[in-house]
């Protein structure tokens, strides 16, 4: 019930805010109320561990989330997967510590995992600086992660296996930088943001005291497992949207000194055609990879490399089909769709910004490649 109960807000949402898209694209963010809706639906706690109040729901089920969301607008899509990967890292945290963090059910966390920071330990945990890049939602989080490297009192660092993690820091102490200057996914509020020389608690650095994850099926999933899956779910929702969009459009759109209507030539039936088959045919795979990892993890056995290896090249899969839908819709759109006022034009500038991200760049290609074909590989970030 909660699941359904989840996607029918995720609909209610998506449509809502589709109508705000260019007031979000204006501000270059989120307003706190979208937030707020979409914290109260339950979106920021689908991967928070349930004993402190969240709900633990599967992957597929919340990728169905974001992806219904980013139907409607795709910076509400990308703020919620942000917000609920996030939420993730209480999982990795002692447990009254991270209830001391998620105080309520509504309570938001964002941040970036690129450790462009450092920690430094003292008698009362850690001095934290840096500054980082890409702080989706941030603005409206409660807290916000930035990831470090992890050192001692003499700089040194001070796990070599694992010599970066998060840090978990009070919205009220980050500096916030007017950067969010971009193509797409304007709303998603995706500044720059900064500390200088916060002191934290210890058990705010993600996975540095010790402490066992929840044994639950979600958290056999890694942290960037969960991020990646979130990015395909947004672009293949802007791909639904911008199919929809085209059919809606061409049933009125004539071309320049004919009365036929666009719906009805025989080129617009064919990229129709191709790009329906496309996009399911991703979404199968998508949603085949996942499902498979899943009831491994119901049954108690670990998400294997090679299961991670084929929801990592689903991903990326996803997000590359979508491009190819999104791109041939904008075509099909013509003249008409290079306005401000058409979605197609927001949807391209959108889903070609879901490709910058590091966890579906063409990189992934080449590991789940090598994997593949037996050659040893670098698999920290799977």
């Amino acid at each position: 019930m909660e699941t359904q109960n989840l996607f029918d807000a995720a609909k209610h949402l998506g449509d809502k805010f589709s109508a705000r898209s260019a007031e979000f694209e204006k501000a270059r963010c989120l307003p706190k109320d979208v937030s707020n809706a979409m914290a109260a639906a339950g979106f920021y706690r689908m991967y928070v561990p349930e004993e402190i109040g969240g709900l633990e729901t599967s992957p597929a089920d919340s990728a169905r989330v974001f992806e219904r969301l980013a139907q409607g607008d795709a910076a509400c899509g990308w703020v919620a997967f942000i917000a609920a990967t996030s939420g993730s890292t209480l999982a990795r945290i002692p447990v009254e510590a991270a209830k001391t963090i998620f105080t309520t059910p509504e309570t938001m966390i964002a941040g970036v995992f690129a450790p462009t920071g450092k920690a430094i330990q003292n008698d009362r945990g850690f001095r934290v600086s840096g500054s980082w890049q890409w702080g989706s939602g941030t603005q409206n989080a409660d807290w916000v992660l930035g990831g470090c490297s992890i050192l001692n009192a003499a700089g040194e660092l001070l796990n070599e296996k694992a010599p970066t993690s998060m840090c978990l820091m009070p919205a009220n102490a980050i500096e916030f930088a007017d950067t969010w200057h971009v193509s797409g996914l304007q709303g998603t509020g995706s500044t720059d943001y900064g500390v200088n020389d916060l002191q934290i608690n210890a058990e705010h650095v993600v996975g540095f005291a010790k402490h066992t994850p929840p044994a639950g099926p979600l958290f056999q999933f890694p942290h960037f497992t969960l991020l990646a899956l979130g990015i395909a779910a947004v672009a293949m929702g802007i791909a639904r949207a911008a199919v929809d969009e085209l059919i809606t459009l061409a049933e009125s759109k004539k071309r320049v000194g004919t009365n036929s209507a666009l719906a009805t030539r025989p080129h617009t039936h064919i990229e129709v055609a191709r790009a329906e088959a496309t996009l399911r045919s991703a979404r199968a795979f998508f949603y085949d990879a996942i499902n498979i990892a899943w009831s491994e993890a119901i049954a108690g056995d670990k998400v294997t490399l090679a299961m991670r290896r084929d929801i990592r090249l689903a991903t990326t899969h996803a997000v590359e089909s979508s491009v190819k839908v999104v791109d041939a819709m904008y075509t099909l759109g013509a003249g008409s769709a290079v306005y401000h006022n058409s979605k197609l034009q927001q949807h391209f500038r959108d889903v070609h910004m879901t490709t910058q991200h590091i966890m579906v760049a063409p990189s992934t290609l080449e590991l789940t490649g090598r994997l593949y074909l037996g050659v040893e590989s670098n698999t920290a970030t799977l």
